[in-house]
């Protein structure tokens, strides 16, 4: 059981590193030679350019002393931005990301206040921990258990005092929630109206296309919108199942990645012809020349690809049952993705396209058919990853104190006995194990969301979040407090009656603070000053910049600007609201770190999304409402432990009160979520026309089909050499827009097909599409 002392080694080694990790950024930041690796963002926007200094180590080194003296300026700096030139200069989706940060420093530091004004000398006044000790030795607690609920006397009139404060702090936290969810759905509104035109603005992703005999994709899709949109649909890109051509074009990438690098290899020393084995990983088979082998092996990878592409163009199979449909207004679009479009809600499933970076091409290759079995299959995957994933974290946790230690290895006993190991071990080593564990289960998620077939970044992002909090909740915070309880209470648990275990129980889980204070300082403090240090992008930097970069281009490819990482930081966030929402009331001791991690996170991640994050997608917070419900998830955990903790105590006059702030909380999430979360999935027709009007006041020859034609062609076609062939462009003829349909079903042509005996009948849409208008 961690004590305040253990609780201090582990503050002195997490503050010490934070430190060290901060300087080291305040000088390296400053280097000449480091300028990209610190500031790649402002390279990309080309506002930078590489610091320029007379002499050769004045190109290397900053020599200035007076810049030292302010190394701490990125600070001032990083909070002088004002949110709305923030938006424009990184995305709605990294100013309300911040926001987040900013929600938990509004919701704690009043609730700290609080807590620590009225609960905390209600709970240290007492001696109920230290009468039970008497009673079984066994019991373990230290001072820092003394600030919690549990040291409230059975049956006490006290306990009125942490039920208001949860009335109190339950309806704070529901206010701010309410506010913010107004400000953030109001930013999105005005963001996607101000907005510059974009192509998925004007585009749907039409899915589960049904099949024709006598028509292809193409045809089908630009048969169907014609009729059923005939005054604003305009052009259409169908989705080609090209994830064969987009292992070829990474292999060719690698191997002119090599091919550059023997190149400057030789030119470094031309005396030498670079040689490389063509076998495994180039560690065996035949040596050969390099320049000559990867060069030769590029040429043959064009031609495939060429043939590839070709093969794409003609074989039907190769086309996926969907399509990228564009049409001549915002308004059409949002008609067209925000209803049913035939009798049958299966068939020709139609939302809003991810814009064209946002989109994960290789999923549009999987067939909708497929989509339910393999979400299926990652449901039960995911629930044996999350429960036997809790075998090593309960094993960890065992051997995180000193009992465990003493009986796994009893000839460690001296060593683990002597005070500043035993504090390191209680106090640090619980912590890091914990996220040693954590640190490849991001990857792992990202992967299994990318099985269930999501078309978007964005939604990935989303997805993956959401498994990793509910990860992080069943294993970190109930797991740990179980597993950790059950084994550091094994031998009172065997040795008392079984009417004793609530009472042990509701004891023991408040102990459980000083771990989750442990993990808060080695991920919240430590890690995000390790976030602003870039350790790995800056050795990568220079390891690419020394062997690979010969030009600007290359130069400015070995940046690595990176992301937010939305998947993994945000539900790490909202496990410190849970934390922070459960332990408010609990143990108040736990609030204070909570706030030096909101605080410092939102000042590095400030600094990073200006300087340095260089978003892929931006999806104008669509993330919000999941943030919204994973907090209101936290606040009801944290009020059924209270009152699960307060039926424990026997506190039968006051836990009656606490069964309807559950039910309070829940009709709040729903009136809220009625309230603003449509804002996150609709674009309202009122914008859309708006918008509409504007630009065709403003620009009233636009052509908008030039504009979207290519928008939305598969990126893979465009790293084929010679990729010059419009016709991939379907929906654009030169000659006409529109084909006779050939289909002999009328199931979406209201005209005769020519495949029924009668050509002189026949007529093509182009006939019944003047005839309308």
């Amino acid at each position: 059981m961690a004590t305040l002392i253990d609780i201090g080694v582990a503050a002195a080694i997490n503050i010490l590193s934070a430190i060290a990790f901060l300087l080291a950024f305040g000088i390296l930041r400053l280097q000449p030679f480091n300028d990209r690796v610190y500031f790649p963002k402002w390279y990309l926007k080309g506002v930078r350019s590489s610091p320029t200094s007379s002499g050769t180590l004045q190109k290397f080194v900053n020599l200035d002393v007076r810049s030292y003296l302010k190394f701490l300026g990125w600070m001032p700096a990083a909070l002088r931005m004002p949110e709305p030139q923030l938006i424009e200069h990184a995305g709605l989706d990294s100013a309300v990301y911040l926001r987040i940060y900013l929600l938990g420093l509004k919701f704690f530091v009043p609730i700290t206040l609080l807590a620590f004004a009225v609960l905390a000398p209600v709970n240290w006044t007492n001696d109920t921990l230290e009468l039970e000790s008497t009673k079984s030795p066994d019991l373990e607690f230290s001072d820092i258990d003394k600030l919690s609920i549990s040291n409230i006397p059975t049956g006490s009139i006290k306990f009125w005092a942490p039920l208001v404060m949860a009335y109190i702090f339950t309806f704070w936290a529901c206010y701010v929630l309410f506010k913010e969810y107004e400000i953030i759905a109001s930013m999105r509104l005005h963001f996607l109206a101000s907005a510059k035109r974009k192509p998925d603005q004007f585009t749907v992703l039409v899915r589960n296309v049904p099949p024709d005999p006598d028509e292809s994709i193409s045809e089908l899709v630009e048969h169907f919108f014609l009729v059923n949109h005939p005054n604003h649909y305009l052009i259409h890109q169908v989705v080609y199942d090209a994830n064969k051509l987009i292992k070829m074009v990474e292999k060719k990438k690698n191997m002119r990645n090599w091919l550059d690098y023997y190149q400057l290899k030789y030119e470094r020393n031309p005396s030498i012809s670079p040689t490389c084995k063509t076998g495994f990983w180039g560690l065996f088979g035949k040596k050969v020349d390099a320049i000559e082998y990867y060069t030769t092996e590029i040429d043959k990878i064009c031609k495939e690809e060429v043939e590839e592409r070709d093969k794409l163009k003609k074989n039907p199979k190769s086309i996926m049952p969907a399509a990228f449909v564009s049409f001549r207004t915002r308004w059409g679009a949002a008609v067209c993705a925000q209803t049913q479009q035939t009798r049958n809600p299966t068939l020709w499933l139609t939302e809003w396209s991810p814009e064209p970076r946002d989109v994960y091409w290789p999923n549009l290759a999987i067939p909708f058919v497929q989509l339910t079995v393999r979400r299926l299959i990652i449901a039960v995957l995911f629930f044996f990853l999350t429960f036997f994933f809790m075998i090593p974290i309960a094993f960890v946790q065992s051997l995180a104190n000193i009992q465990g230690i003493e009986k796994a290895a009893p000839f460690l006993k001296p060593l683990v006995e002597v005070p500043i190991v035993k504090s390191f071990i209680q106090g640090f080593l619980p912590g890091i194990a914990l996220k040693i564990f954590l640190i490849f289960l991001p990857t792992i998620l990202m992967f299994m969301s990318k099985f269930e077939g999501l078309v978007s970044l964005s939604s990935l992002e989303r997805r993956s979040a959401s498994k990793y909090y509910l990860f992080l909740l069943v294993n970190v915070f109930l797991g740990s407090i179980i597993a950790g309880t059950a084994f550091q209470q094994l031998d009172t648990f065997i040795h008392q009656s079984v009417n004793e275990f609530p009472k042990t129980i509701g004891i023991a889980i408040p102990m459980k603070a000083t771990f989750f204070i442990t993990f808060v300082m080695i991920d919240g403090w430590a890690g995000i000053a390790g976030e602003i240090l870039r350790l790995k992008p800056l050795i990568v930097y220079h390891l690419k910049n020394s062997f690979l970069v010969k030009t600007e281009k290359d130069r400015e490819d070995a940046m690595d600007p990176g992301s937010i990482e939305f998947s993994s930081t945000e539900p790490k966030i909202q496990l410190y609201f849970l934390l922070g929402l459960v332990y408010a009331v609990v143990t108040p001791f736990l609030l204070p770190y909570l706030l030096v991690f909101f605080g410092l996170a939102f000042l590095v991640y400030r600094h990073q999304i200006i300087n340095v994050y260089n978003q892929e997608y931006e999806s104008a917070a669509a993330f919000w409402p999941d943030v919204h419900g994973r907090v209101i998830t936290a606040l009801i955990i944290s009020q059924v432990v209270l009152l699960g903790l307060l039926s424990t105590k026997k506190a039968a006059n006051s836990t009656p009160f606490l069964v309807a702030l559950p039910v309070l909380t829940i009709w709040f999430h729903i009136f809220s979520k009625n309230r603003y979360e449509p804002a996150f999935h609709k674009n309202p027709l009122q914008e859309a026309m708006k918008k509409d009007t504007l630009e065709h006041t403003r620009e009233p020859h636009l052509d908008i089909k030039a504009y979207l034609q290519n928008a939305y062609i598969h990126p893979v076609f465009k790293e084929v050499d010679d990729y010059m062939d419009i016709s991939l462009v379907d929906g654009v003829e030169p000659e006409s827009a529109l084909v006779p349909t050939k289909r002999a079903s009328q199931r979406n042509t209201p005209v005769p097909s020519k495949h029924n005996g009668s050509s002189t009948s026949s007529s093509s849409l182009l006939d019944v599409h003047e005839e309308r208008s």
